[in-house]
């Protein structure tokens, strides 16, 4: 029988890092929500609430929402971290100086922690180079994560497959399908999904067909459950056109971003978000 873990931390409260601590916390772990400072750690708690109550007016909880979050606690800096944690797993914006440093910080403090990261695209070799590599790995979850069924665990070679099952086990607890991918430019998941959306970009800026019909085209004609480029808007223009500077970089020039892409992130139109991308919202 898999477990969650007992005691866990996610380090950044935002969209996704809510989303865990709620998944975290309906599996029965104890969860500590490290943000910036205090305003950013209250938002942090108060978006958990949210999600919490209202999963719990759906019928999706076991106990109530008022329960669950009497397991959930807030901090401001990394060194108020609970030094006993299983499972950190880490939140913070795809920047791989960011997040070296946030981890190093992370395995001082919990010496004994596994340490997770979410990035979707970074490697988790050089995320884990200088660090205690057999306790680091990718654990990347998908938005919205209470609902999202898929976890994508990053392997290295530095890892142990001790290791590698004991974090499937947590996934597994948390009602996650676990699918396993070894350390490669944008894992599986993003390599494939920025691919399509990428393409979906470059017929939109061709006017091959409006932004509707790619999507309604994907979803009715591929089963989609939704389109790629109302996902790029759920996922923020900023963030995939990140993510496929990278690709590009890394795998050659059919990653290189569409103008259309670049042009909308310079005037702001980041998606849902800004409440403008492909699709007005």
């Amino acid at each position: 029988m898999t477990e969650a873990p007992v005691t866990a931390a996610v380090v950044g409260g935002g969209t996704m890092g809510a989303g865990i601590a709620h998944v975290l916390l309906a599996a029965g772990s104890r969860v500590t929500v490290a943000e910036a400072d205090a305003s950013r750690a209250a938002d942090a708690r108060d978006a958990v609430a949210a999600s919490l109550r209202k999963a719990e007016d759906r019928g999706k909880l076991d106990r109530t929402a008022e329960e669950l979050l009497a397991h959930l606690s807030t901090v401001d800096t990394l060194a108020d971290l609970p030094p006993g944690a299983d499972l950190v797993l880490e939140a913070v914006p795809e920047d791989l100086a960011l997040k070296r440093r946030v981890l190093g910080e992370v395995a001082r403090t919990c010496p004994n922690a596994v340490l997770a990261s979410n990035t979707s695209s970074l490697s988790i070799t050089a995320l884990a180079a200088g660090l205690p590599g057999e306790r680091v790995l990718g654990m990347h979850f998908f938005n919205p994560v209470p609902v999202q069924a898929l976890v994508e665990l990053v392997t290295h070679e530095g890892l142990p497959a001790t290791t590698l099952a004991t974090v499937r086990g947590y996934a597994e607890a948390l009602g996650k399908t676990v699918i396993e991918v070894r350390d490669s430019p944008g894992f599986a998941t993003s390599r494939l999904g920025v691919a399509v959306g990428l393409e979906a970009i470059r017929m939109l800026e061709d006017g091959v067909a409006s932004a509707e019909d790619i999507d309604t085209g994907m979803r009715l004609g591929y089963g989609w459950p939704m389109g790629p480029l109302r996902l790029t808007d759920l996922v923020g223009l900023d963030v995939r056109l990140s993510i496929a500077e990278h690709l590009s970089r890394e795998l050659g020039d059919r990653f290189t971003p569409p103008e259309l892409l670049r042009n909308k992130v310079a005037s702001g139109e980041l998606g849902r978000k800004t409440g403008r991308g492909f699709f007005d919202w």
